[in-house]
């Protein structure tokens, strides 16, 4: 199949910015990675998307803008045409020279026991203002089909894996971990499984904000202050979600925020970045065999307390943890390069989902195109 290039747009549940990053692939074995960028939003951005949230949670369908969301989805997509005009200038690239933008947009509702899910972004503006065709709205095929809408990048992670070293693959089944704002896996073994596995980034992110004013735990420096909370940790890790059989994903909202002046600050932090490492080892509990290595990206990997706490518990069932950039990716990049290898494979009507990795009835193909 034809060789294109893509660039991936990812706005994630961190609310933190956006990921680019240049792929060119077939949409199926061949993967060449290219340069990445991160264009962050303004607390001003930040404070809106939240407002957002709030707003969507009256949402009965996908296409509503009531409340701050029309507002909210001009300004996603203008800061994501700013972005990309950013991104080419930055690799001195021509708008001629990109075939496709696989544009997620930013998610502000998923609720997959009603098939609704709404990713603001206006795919036919991004189009027009880049010059670049647009492939975007990629989940909501897959809840047509009776799927979860979620997780969507399996298919690529299983590309990556066929180029593992062979010191690595002597490893299988393996395990791509994505920690942002909430954790998914993608389990690669005789068979492709996918799920959200539960809070990420985005319960430590709050807490930190709420007692702190900052947006987040960099470097994990405040949970290196306090102790787990075994007490705290068991009420979280009970939740009903880790029961439930698969496929399941999850919404921000699912898991409550912990709640002021129950603990403290550095105690909060560090039972957090616990509950995220313990929410993630729990997903053997749902797979046909335990993993003999986890490979880790997203933001979450920069939090060295959750990274501990997986090899820790990994070690427990003589399996190994790595990050994304031992097994020779980049961990930032990755979910953004995924973007554009599924608006590849949406452009050739290949299958996006599948029923294993979002739940669907058969495998399917998904996504919008706005032409230039």
């Amino acid at each position: 199949m034809a060789i294109k290039t893509a660039i991936g747009l990812m706005s994630g549940t961190s609310m933190d910015g956006i990921d680019a990053a240049l792929i060119r692939t077939d949409g199926e074995d061949i993967v060449e990675r290219g340069a990445m960028g991160f264009y962050p939003y303004s607390s001003q951005t930040q404070d809106l998307l939240k407002q957002a949230l709030e707003d969507a949670k009256g949402l009965e369908s996908r296409d509503e803008r009531i409340g701050c969301l029309e507002v909210a989805e001009n300004l996603i997509t203008q800061l994501h045409v700013e972005a990309v005009t950013s991104f080419l200038k930055a690799d001195e690239l021509e708008a001629s020279q990109i075939d496709v933008l696989g544009f997620h947009g930013q998610t502000v509702l998923h609720r997959p026991e009603q098939a609704l899910t709404v990713q603001l972004g206006n795919g036919d503006k991004l189009a027009k203002a880049t010059g670049i065709d647009v492939v975007y709205d990629m989940r909501a095929n897959d809840m047509v089909h009776g799927g979860q809408g979620a997780p969507l990048v399996p298919i690529y992670h299983n590309a990556l894996a066929a180029s593992l070293s062979d010191e690595l693959r002597a490893h299988m089944p393996v395990i791509f971990v994505n920690i942002g704002g909430i954790s998914n896996i993608t389990y690669i073994g005789e068979e492709l499984i996918a799920f959200d596995t539960g809070p990420g980034n985005a319960l430590i992110d709050q807490w930190v904000q709420a007692q702190a004013g900052i947006p987040y735990d960099q470097g994990g420096m405040i949970a290196a202050e306090g102790n787990v909370n075994e007490r705290l940790a068991a009420k979280y890790l009970t939740h009903l979600y880790f029961e439930k059989p698969l496929p399941k994903s999850l919404d921000r909202n699912d898991f409550q925020p912990l709640k002021s002046g129950e603990f403290g600050l550095e105690e909060g932090a560090r039972t957090l970045a616990y509950i995220s490492a313990a929410a993630i080892m729990r997903s053997v509990e749902h797979l046909p065999e335990t993993p003999k290595l986890w490979i880790i990206c997203g933001g979450g990997r920069h939090n060295p307390h959750i990274v501990a706490d997986m090899k820790k518990l990994a070690f427990e069932t003589d399996s190994k943890v790595i990050k994304a950039e031992e097994a020779g990716f980049d961990g930032d990049a990755m979910e953004a390069e995924g973007w554009g290898y599924l608006a590849v494979r949406s452009m050739k009507n290949l299958p996006l989902t599948f029923p294993k990795t979002a739940g669907c009835k058969a495998p399917v193909s998904g996504g919008l195109i706005s032409l230039k």
